[in-house]
Order: C-alpha cells, then sequence, then structure tokens
C-alpha cells in the first residue's frame, strides 16, 4: 500500500512538472525594488511569464490576468499601463509569414535589460566599497607594523581629504575612481591631492575635471606634486 502511495505522489510531481514552468533569476528579485517596482508589479509581470512559458498564451487579456490574480480588471490595466509608461513592458506585434494573420504579445526584455544593468551597478559599487575598505584595513596594518597608530589619522587618509573638500561622504562611484587612479593608473597619492587642489583653485570641484587634469600631467610625464607645480604655473604663465 504505501509502495502505490509513493507511486502516485511520484506520478503527480512528474505531471506538474510536465505541465510547465516558469524560471525567475533571482537578479529579478534582487534588483525589481531599486528599480522602482512594487510586488504587485513584479507578479503581474511573472503572471505574464507564466502565460506565455507554461501555456503558450504571449497576449493574456486583462480579464485572464485579473482572475489569476485574484485583482479587479481595473487594477490590472492599471498596472500595465503604468510597466508600459516605465518603459518595462512592451506590446509587440507579429505577422505569420504564411497566413500574414497578426498577432499581439507582451515583451519585457527591457526589464531584464534594466535589472542586469542594475545588478552590475550594485555589483560594481559593492567592489568599490570594498576595495576602500581594503585599502584603509592595510594602510592601518601598516601603521601598526612600524608602531606608528592603529587608526589611519583622518588627515592622511586620500578619501577622507576627498570628503572634505568635497563637504559631503564620497559616493561608491567616486570611491572606485580614486581607487582606480591608485591602482590601475598609478597615480601617487601626493600627485592626486595636488590635482584636487588644483579643482578647488579653479572652482571645479568635480572628479572629471580632476581626472582631466592627472591625464594632461600623464601624457606630459609629470610624475610628483613638484613638476605637478611647476607644470602649473608655467600653464598659467602662458595663459595669462
Amino acid at each position: 500500500m504505501k509502495d502505490e502511495i509513493w507511486k502516485a505522489y511520484a506520478r503527480g510531481i512528474s505531471d506538474a512538472m510536465n505541465s510547465g514552468g516558469v524560471f525567475i533569476p533571482s537578479v529579478l528579485l534582487r534588483t525589481y525594488s531599486s528599480l522602482g517596482l512594487e510586488e504587485s508589479d513584479v507578479l503581474l509581470l511573472f503572471q505574464l511569464m507564466a502565460f506565455r512559458d507554461a501555456e503558450g498564451v504571449g497576449f493574456p487579456t486583462p480579464e485572464q490576468l485579473a482572475e489569476r490574480m485574484g485583482k479587479p480588471v481595473t487594477e490590472v490595466v492599471y498596472s500595465l499601463r503604468k510597466l508600459m509608461k516605465d518603459g518595462m513592458l512592451m506590446i509587440e506585434e507579429d505577422a505569420d509569414p504564411m497566413t500574414d494573420i497578426r498577432s499581439e504579445r507582451y515583451d519585457w526584455t527591457s526589464w531584464l535589460l534594466r535589472a542586469g544593468q542594475q545588478a552590475a551597478a550594485m555589483k560594481r559599487e559593492a567592489g568599490a566599497a570594498a576595495s576602500m575598505a581594503n585599502r584603509q584595513a592595510a594602510a592601518s596594518t601598516a601603521a601598526v607594523a612600524e608602531g606608528l597608530a592603529v587608526v589611519v589619522p583622518a588627515e592622511d587618509n586620500l578619501f577622507s581629504t576627498f570628503e572634505q573638500e568635497f563637504g559631503r561622504p564620497l559616493s561608491p562611484m567616486e570611491c572606485e575612481t580614486i581607487a582606480a587612479w591608485l591602482d590601475q593608473d598609478r597615480y601617487s597619492d601626493d600627485i592626486i591631492r595636488f590635482a584636487l587642489k588644483e579643482a578647488v583653485f579653479a572652482g571645479k570641484l568635480h572628479f572629471r575635471y580632476i581626472d582631466r587634469i592627472l591625464l594632461e600631467w600623464s601624457r606630459n610625464r609629470v610624475t610628483n606634486a613638484d613638476e605637478a607645480r611647476a607644470h602649473s604655473q608655467k600653464f598659467r604663465g602662458g595663459r595669462s
């Protein structure tokens, strides 16, 4: 008897899987809130996926969606329009090449693209924050090894110097930019600080301007603060 029960259970599971399903990437669940989507919006999009992938219905009616979701038709129509207005959902038109019969289907590719971009941005920001934390930890470790101090003084920390000049905390993207100057471009700490001073002096305190200064110095083989100071004075003298 027990064997028959387990066989029936196995057949039920098999039939359930055979009836079709929807694969939901975890990226969509991680990013929907930051993309401005509400849970009801996401559920509606998942229902559209289920209609297409599990039932072969690419353009379910608002009535079908409302019945499936247990919501009023007006609410479903409002959500569909909102998703289309926000660029998360589109209606595509197909034509059968044999009969030329036209049909419509929902397309949520733009949502998937935005979710991918958001996930990449979140990963990049997390990496920048981790890079800054590792750099600060390494500096603290070096200070301990030299018998100086456990904590790097704020005035000696390049990131803190930028925050003091900008008068606000740096964004993860800005932290990543500073880390890239140090790790990838191999600019020295001193020359980055001097470029920051030049930006303050010029009244153009933004990262793009500082990056242009550093690039200009790199092209002219300026490698330290003294050379940068001489180059800047020469430039100002020539401009005047």
